[in-house]
């Protein structure tokens, strides 16, 4: 994990206090940029973690940025291009003065309402950002709304208490239209960046199809910054691709909120080798040999 941190704040002109613990910058762009080197760094050593125990993907899937990191691991761009993307996003242009201001807000859905009235995003400045699926009760879906502040506010004011949670200091209104200045922004970079045909299935978070060309990655990674989406897309394809385990890098999606339909280990700290290696050993899943690729 050193080495490969290390490698990183090479690559992006970051330290590794920066990168690891040090307070985010202010300037939101450049909070936003150094915020996802922060967090895909952290899951790759991960990864390289449990590949040094013989626990190696079969399948690989992520939400956003954790999408990008899987097409990483896939082989279908290489580590130094996704950490120079991450980095060369610092320098995307902050909102237009008067713009609105931003926000995201979490949404709960009764499992039994089939009005999909947050999905039709029904209101201007309100969009549907993401979808995660069920609780592990199985009594509500939880959503993501991303947009203008104030639209975000009035809808939670609205609806019944706890309906609607605004997310405090999120300024950005990720996987919406809002984000299209970013997106344009980024083009020219990613129309340049080496992609290659993933070497392992790669679930898009976008769609709900496993990504088998260069062209398909890029696409998800133009994509990515103003499109919805979907965990329901990546664990209903895995489960299609014959998934036993799922292993969950990092801290990005909370222990023990969300119904999966297989088991799923969360691995961020050293204590969770102990469980993965467990449930491996009940699951009876072979482990591999030999030196982990890098």
């Amino acid at each position: 994990m050193r080495d490969l941190y290390q490698q990183v704040a090479e690559w992006t002109g970051l330290t590794v206090g920066q990168i690891l613990e040090e307070d985010l910058p202010e300037d939101v762009e450049t909070r936003q940029s150094v915020g996802t080197v922060r967090e895909s760094v952290h899951a790759i050593a991960v990864h390289d973690v449990l590949a040094e125990h013989g626990l190696r993907p079969a399948v690989l899937g992520g939400l956003s940025l954790g999408g990008m990191s899987a097409a990483c691991l896939a082989g279908a761009i290489s580590r130094r291009a996704l950490f120079e993307m991450l980095a060369y996003a610092r320098n995307a242009p902050g909102q237009p003065a008067g713009a609105p201001e931003q926000g995201l807000a979490l949404a709960f859905e009764p499992a039994a309402d089939d009005t999909g009235r947050y999905r039709r995003a029904a209101r201007p400045g309100v969009y549907l950002a993401g979808q995660f699926g069920l609780t592990t009760d199985g009594a509500a879906r939880i959503l993501m709304l991303s947009g203008e502040k104030q639209a975000l506010d009035e809808l939670a004011a609205e609806l019944p208490q706890g309906s609607v949670v605004p997310m405090p200091g999120r300024p950005i209104a990720i996987h919406s239209p809002l984000r299209a200045r970013f997106r344009t922004f980024m083009a020219s970079h990613i129309d340049a960046m080496p992609f290659r045909d993933p070497g392992l299935p790669l679930i898009s978070c976008l769609d709900r199809r496993v990504l088998v060309t260069a062209e398909d990655v890029r696409d998800t990674f133009h994509r990515n910054s103003t499109d919805p989406i979907n965990l329901v897309h990546i664990y209903e394809a895995m489960k299609d691709e014959g998934v036993r385990l799922g292993l969950v890098m990092g801290g990005s999606i909370p222990d023990g909120i969300l119904r999966f339909p297989f088991p799923v280990v969360h691995v961020d700290r050293p204590e969770h080798l102990d469980q993965v290696m467990t449930t491996v050993f009940e699951l009876g899943i072979a482990l591999s040999t030999g030196r982990a690729p890098r």
